[in-house]
């Protein structure tokens, strides 16, 4: 449906919002709020940049499917959790701040908040695609302590002392938010060692974190970005959250098994490849190498273990209402409304959620990855969760420009 959404705030719709609010608060003066509008069609030779921007079209809310159906009220406390940050910018202050009065307990009030306030856009990639991949993470629960000793032999490390980070914006301001890593020889910045060298290094030697009963385990925790260890030599459980990144570009360990014929991709899941390494242990290293990407940790309390770790917008993950995304091209903290299927099934799954964190293999205009929690289930699912789906991004009625300005990656 490409039908666009009224260029007022109706101050009926409006009123009906604040009815259902906590307290009272003026309506928004009626003027014109622009909608916002699809990207031109583009030029038959684009530049590196163009070539990846996607289209954003407005739709109604009556074009999102199973939008009346969802929970909205399981959503909105992760949309003020984005709202911390977003209210801060000039195009969110208004919504952001009006959200503030709306009863979270009404599902009424808060669907009719969105839809007085917000216009939905449907993702379509640069190829003309409307749907992408959608797979899932989480939370896992290591063992560990904080000495070397017994079965806990698997060092996470800190961040390296020689471990360099150029963040180009403060050279290049449409560079923002891509920063290269390396080290430096002489007066050259080189690429950092890659996780077959880091493995070997001295000078990760002094750096160890904690150490872990499990390299696998280990291995998995780099790919979700944090977890927890429960330590039994202090009997604490901590968090340990992404602290960098030793600037290689992610690669599945799921696709080269594919690639090498030892899998199918419908094998390809968390658990098949736990149990291909099972099978062949001896080639375990081979396999961890394929990924030359390499997650450094820092450590973090865990005064409330039902709060979710922080993605990258800085806030909190809500279970099954947070999700990353590729941030060159969806702007981070929006709402998204996804359409997609539970893992290994056709069962719907139509809910909206938060952009709020992104990951090394998130790459793509629609391209999401789904936050499961925290818990074996939420490892279940997420290790299984490798389906197709629909994006739609809810921006404000007066957002300027729906696509953030993508930019290429240079190869590391």
């Amino acid at each position: 449906m490409s039908s666009r959404l009224s260029l007022l705030v109706s101050s009926a719709a409006v009123a009906l919002v604040l009815a259902a609010c906590t307290t009272t608060v003026p309506p928004p003066p009626a003027k014109p709020m622009p909608v916002a509008h699809p990207v031109p069609a583009r030029p038959a030779a684009p530049d590196a940049r163009d070539a990846q921007a996607p289209t954003f079209t407005p739709v109604s809310f009556a074009a999102l499917p199973g939008w009346e159906r969802d929970d909205v009220r399981a959503a909105w406390p992760a949309f003020m959790a984005s709202c911390g940050v977003l209210v801060k910018r000039p195009d969110w202050k208004e919504s952001c701040t009006i959200a503030r009065q709306v009863n979270a307990d009404s599902d009424q009030a808060i669907r009719q908040f969105f839809e007085a306030f917000f216009v939905p856009n449907q993702v379509v990639a640069a190829d003309g695609s409307h749907a992408g991949l959608v797979t899932g993470y989480y939370e896992p629960l290591l063992h560990g302590a904080r000495k070397r000793g017994g079965p806990y032999q698997t060092p996470l490390y800190k961040v390296p002392d020689d471990l360099v980070t150029v963040d180009l914006a403060s050279v290049y301001p449409e560079l923002k938010n891509l920063r290269l890593r390396g080290k430096l020889v002489g007066k050259k910045v080189v690429p950092y060692a890659t996780r077959a060298e880091i493995e070997r290094a001295t000078s990760v030697t002094g750096k160890e974190l904690m150490w872990v009963d499990d390299e696998v385990e280990a291995f998995f925790l780099q790919v979700q970005g944090s977890g927890r260890v429960q330590l039994t030599d202090t009997q604490e459980t901590v968090r340990v959250a992404y602290a960098d990144q030793n600037g290689h570009p992610y690669q599945s360990i799921g696709r080269y098994l594919v690639d090498k014929g030892e899998l199918t991709m419908s094998q390809a899941s968390a658990q098949g490849i736990k149990a291909w390494i099972a099978g062949h242990p001896t080639r375990k290293d081979e396999l961890f190498n394929a990924n030359p990407s390499y997650v450094f940790f820092k450590e973090e309390r865990l005064p409330d273990p039902k709060v979710g770790p922080k993605g990258a917008l800085g806030v909190p993950l809500t279970p099954q209402r947070s999700v990353a995304v590729d941030s060159r091209f969806l702007p981070l903290g929006a709402p998204v409304f996804l359409s997609t299927t539970l893992a290994n099934s056709d069962i719907p799954m139509q809910r909206m959620v938060m952009a709020q964190d992104t990951g090394g293999a998130i790459r793509g205009a629609i391209r999401v990855d789904y936050f499961f929690g925290f818990g074996n289930e939420a490892a279940e699912h997420a290790g299984r969760m490798k389906q197709s789906g629909m994006v739609w991004v809810l921006l404000p009625k007066q957002f300027p420009d729906p696509v953030p300005v993508p930019v290429p990656v240079p190869a590391p």
